[in-house]
Parts: C-alpha cells; sequence; structure tokens
C-alpha cells in the first residue's frame, strides 16, 4: 500500500496527522504493508529569510489571532495523547520551509525521509528552532544518520529545488490547497490532522480484498 503525505514541517496539525498515521500503522502491523512518501507543500512560500512573528503572521492570515491560545491548547492534547510534545513558548515565529523540504527530498534515496520527517516536526515544535536555518538543518539531518556534509552542500546549493517545486505543482494542481492530505494508492484523500481511529478503519478497509482472489498491496 502506497501513502503520500502531503505537508510542510511548520504545519502543527500534519504533525499530529503523522503520529496519529503512526500509531494506526503500529496498531495494523501485519495486516497492511505501507510504503510511506513525504511530499512537499509550503504553507507560506513567499516567507522570508528573517520569518514573522506567529501572532502576527496569523493576525495577517486569517484576520484575527484572538483565538490562537484555544488553538494551541487543543493542538498540545492531542500531542500528548499521541506522545509528541508541542512547546508554543519555544515556537514563536514561522519560517520559510523550501529548504527543508529540499533535504527531505534528498531523504528518500537515502532511505531515512521518514526519520527526518520526524526529527523537523520535534526540532521546530518541540525545541522552537528555526527550520530555514542551515546550520539546524545540517544539524538535524545527521541526528538521523544522514551524511552533514553532504546535507550542506545541498542546502549551499539549488539541487533538488527543480524537484521539490514539480512536486509541489503537481499535489496542488491535484487540487490539494490544505495540509496534511493523506493520499492512499494514488486514488484514496483523507484530510486534516485526524485521529488514529480514522486512518485505521480507512487502511483496514482498502487493504481487505474487494474480489475474490485478490490481494492487498
Amino acid at each position: 500500500m502506497k501513502i503520500d503525505f502531503v505537508s510542510d514541517v511548520s504545519c502543527p496539525w500534519c504533525a499530529v496527522g503523522l503520529k496519529s498515521l503512526e500509531a494506526a500503522l503500529n496498531r495494523l502491523n501485519g495486516e497492511v504493508r505501507a510504503e510511506l512518501h513525504f511530499q512537499p507543500f509550503e504553507l507560506n512560500p513567499q516567507m522570508g529569510p528573517q520569518g514573522q512573528d506567529i501572532v502576527e503572521h496569523i493576525a495577517e492570515k486569517y484576520g484575527s489571532s484572538a483565538d490562537i491560545g484555544r488553538s494551541q491548547e487543543a493542538l498540545r492534547a492531542r500531542g500528548d495523547a499521541l506522545g509528541f510534545r508541542f512547546d508554543f513558548q519555544r515556537r514563536s515565529r514561522i519560517y520559510n520551509t523550501f529548504d527543508a523540504h529540499r533535504l527531505l527530498h534528498w531523504a528518500e534515496g537515502e532511505g531515512r525521509q521518514h526519520a527526518l520527517k520526524n526529527a523537523l516536526f520535534s526540532a521546530y515544535f518541540t525545541e522552537g528552532k528555526d527550520p530555514s536555518n542551515h546550520d539546524v538543518l545540517a544539524s538535524v539531518a545527521a541526528s538521523v544518520g544522514l551524511d552533514e556534509k553532504r546535507a550542506r552542500q545541498i542546502l549551499a546549493s539549488d539541487e533538488f529545488a527543480g524537484e521539490v517545486r514539480e512536486r509541489e505543482r503537481f499535489y496542488t494542481g491535484l487540487g490539494i490547497h490544505a495540509v496534511p492530505s493523506v493520499i492512499i494508492n494514488d486514488r484514496h484523500l483523507i484530510q486534516g490532522g485526524q485521529p488514529p481511529e480514522v486512518f485505521e478503519q480507512a487502511l483496514r478497509q482498502l487493504a481487505t480484498p474487494s474480489e475474490p482472489g485478490s490481494s492487498a498491496r
């Protein structure tokens, strides 16, 4: 079963969605074989190199930041239930994430994409680090077993920029304008930071043979 997880590393509900999906896959261990691929999506592709204060950003983007405390509390509770810690005291700014996506593209070929994705979520949402900073990105890459020198080479160049932009255009062309978006076997879409039960039910249903003699992929 192929699973494309379209998301941004600065999207808190994407972190929740990934942890929920992982929980569902753990529950289905032995029932479903899944190939998980992380696809790029930028929530703020025009964000400048210095980033922006998160309260200011939300007010500009959505017209008000009045509900930010309530939203953060909901995210914190969901994260705690899934074993992921949000520290909103440390996370005070929104940053550009394009270079993070370039590293994730490279990491897929190295077999470390899933580990890097989780490490980037933790670096930003738990530790409050800047996911656009090349030193931060290279260090996070090294922490999951990737070659730090190679990571720095990629970050210092435009390597994989074309591939990432092509992937972004592909998914927006499919109508993906909100994340996380989880696409199963190129056909079935689940959107949002759903609880594990939703993913588990959907994966089990899709893995069940629909005709005699057919088998799950």
